[in-house]
């Protein structure tokens, strides 16, 4: 601040992550477009929670503080779905855990308070975006009222926040009270009473004491996430309103290209002697696009980013691997071109009018909308551009793939298969059993099917030795013993071995874990299997995990309970199937395509 000759700062940013001035992070691109915009900002990542001096190291900002957990949940930071502590943190340097408070927002904000008082606070960021109205608490196994209550916070931002970050700014900057911004998209605060034009929800007490009331606000909030026709959203907390206005508009191209454009160093701040894993993996990735459409019951991407594809322009997207290039620990990998689904770039709605109105919490589930444009000729080519890069040796995909997508984008497929694929290309089925696939909002297990067939058949016909790295959930609510068996009994068939199994963790926000506190689904109301206890859990990873040697005592229980021990013989001894999970290699490329990415 010294040497920028700044007595205060305009905005102070609060952060549960180490800080690392890369795009891939929230707080890192906020802070970078807000200086973009002439204000002066600081950032304390991962302070002392319980020192109110590690607060005041900047001093008292002019306009407000803006707090988030980091890039994840705290609760899913610290404990796995078992409820057992984690032993280490990604974004912290060296992975050391313990870096960040339980609830972290909620800490953060209350040292804030501490710190500066009457400094207006703006809570942002997944945790806060996910918790805005009350949700089902996995950790505390309870409903939760909004965090915006529990913080005490004045405002609320969900989503990416970058426009409404800069409103907020401004209005204060012009003399408004944090009290009057009270339209803002993308925003939530406390109100006396619900708005004229707002849906009112099921209020807290209902929804915390009835499961049908919690199904009801989870079903009328869900309608209300269109950005151009959603209507806020009202739900009372005691004598007050928790309002959610309308979800913000997607970003224009230009928009994208401008913050991805701003000066970041890709490099952690120089205070830190030690590694931060999160970024080792991300240094020298690229992100093409926001959001997804994909609609899957366990993931919260769409009530984040949204469910509209955001993509950059090509020329931006080659600009920033330019710059990259002249990055002086740049070895020519590109480690990953994509978003939250890589072939999604450059999709979206073929009927804007059609879009404007749709209530659809999927353009893929139950079956394609037909108004979506599904062809990969931007990706294909977007590759084909930063593939010729002269400074660029490899250019891996390494974000994962909706292979139900792919049937429609040959080119994409085969350009990925032959120049983007480290020896490993993830992909998530999640299940293969029907009526659990069906539960999860994912394509049925013939599609995987025929997409290892055609994964297989082209690499072979390539001379590729390569892999699927296939991503599954144990414990999901609709998934029975009987359904995992038949899932295992699939995966030694198509020889193919899981190594990373989530354990199914309800995550706030998400349509599984309304499902999992209810044990209804809140649009078809019918009652759905939901694994609970710990037995249960246990034995369906296992069977997940049916090729190691400490699994075999849980899968003859399992195959007991299910009265199916006349499989055991083909799960623990039999022969695998004939197809191989690893396609041959030619014996003339076998050197140059011995090469591998780590899994993120």
């Amino acid at each position: 601040m010294n040497a920028r000759g700044w007595d205060e700062l305009d905005v102070l940013f609060v952060s549960g992550d180490a800080y690392i001035d890369h795009p891939a992070f929230g707080t890192a691109l906020l802070a970078r477009l807000m200086e973009d915009e002439g204000y002066r900002i600081g950032i304390i990542a991962q302070p002392d929670w319980k020192d109110p001096q590690s607060f005041k190291r900047m001093g008292r900002p002019r306009l407000f503080a803006a707090i988030s957990a980091g890039a994840m949940d705290s609760m899913v930071n610290h404990y796995t779905a078992a409820k057992r502590l984690r032993s280490n943190d990604a974004y912290s340097p060296g992975g050391a855990a313990g870096r960040r408070p339980n609830r972290a927002v909620i800490a953060y904000t209350a040292a804030v308070k501490g710190a500066f008082k009457g400094l207006p606070t703006v809570i942002g960021g997944l945790e806060a975006s996910l918790r805005r109205l009350a949700h089902y608490d996995y950790w505390d196994d309870r409903v939760r009222r909004s965090i915006l209550i529990d913080s005490k916070a004045d405002l609320l931002l969900y989503g990416m926040a970058e426009e409404a970050l800069l409103d907020i700014a401004r209005n204060l900057k012009a003399g408004r009270s944090i009290a009057e911004i009270t339209s803002l998209r993308g925003t939530a605060r406390l109100t006396k009473s619900a708005p004229d034009d707002a849906r009112l929800l099921p209020d807290y007490d209902a929804v915390a004491s009835d499961p049908e009331a919690y199904n009801t606000a989870f079903r009328l909030a869900a309608e209300e996430q269109n950005p151009f026709i959603g209507k806020p959203l009202s739900q009372k907390h005691g004598t007050r309103f928790v309002t959610v206005n309308p979800p913000p508009r997607p970003l224009k191209e230009s928009q994208l290209d401008r913050i991805y454009g701003l000066p970041f160093s890709r490099q952690p701040h120089p205070a830190y002697n030690q590694e931060i894993p999160a970024w080792a993996q991300i240094r020298f990735s690229i992100t093409s696009h926001r959001g997804c459409f994909g609609g899957c019951a366990f993931c919260a991407i769409a009530h984040h980013q949204g469910k509209t594809i955001q993509s950059r322009s090509p020329d931006s997207i080659a600009a920033e691997l330019e710059r990259m290039t002249h990055h002086p620990d740049f070895k020519g990998t590109v480690t990953d071109v994509g978003g939250p689904t890589a072939n999604m770039y450059g999709l979206g709605c073929g009927d804007p009018a059609a879009e404007q109105r749709c209530r659809r919490s999927s353009c893929l589930y139950p079956r394609p909308c037909p108004s979506l444009r599904s062809d990969g000729h931007k990706a294909s080519r977007l590759l084909r551009r930063l593939h010729k890069h002269r400074k660029v040796k490899h250019l891996f995909v390494a974000s994962g793939i909706r292979y139900d997508l792919l049937k429609y984008q040959q080119d994409y497929f085969d350009q990925l298969l032959q120049h983007h694929v480290g020896g490993l290309l993830k992909v998530a089925p999640e299940s293969t059993s029907d009526p659990v696939c069906q539960v999860m909002r994912k394509p049925a297990g013939t599609l995987f099917t025929e997409f290892l067939d055609q994964f297989r058949r082209r690499s072979q016909q390539l001379g590729l030795r390569q892999s699927v790295v296939p991503y599954f959930i144990s414990s999901h609510p609709g998934c029975t013993l009987n359904d995992m068996i038949e899932v295992a009994c699939y995966l030694k068939e198509h020889r193919l071995r899981v190594e990373q199994v989530q354990d199914f963790t309800p995550t706030p926000g998400s349509l599984a874990t309304c499902i999992y506190h209810t044990g209804r689904d809140p649009f078809s109301g019918e009652t759905v299997h939901v694994p609970r206890s710990t037995k249960e859990r246990r034995l369906q990873k296992s069977l997940l995990l049916y090729h190691r040697p400490e699994s075999k005592a849980d899968i003859l229980e399992a195959l007991s309970l299910c009265d199916k021990e006349d499989l055991a013989n083909q799960l623990l001894n039999g022969p695998y199937g004939k197809q191989s999970n690893r396609s041959p290699i030619h014996p003339r490329r076998r050197k140059q395509n011995r090469r591998t990415t780590k899994p993120n």
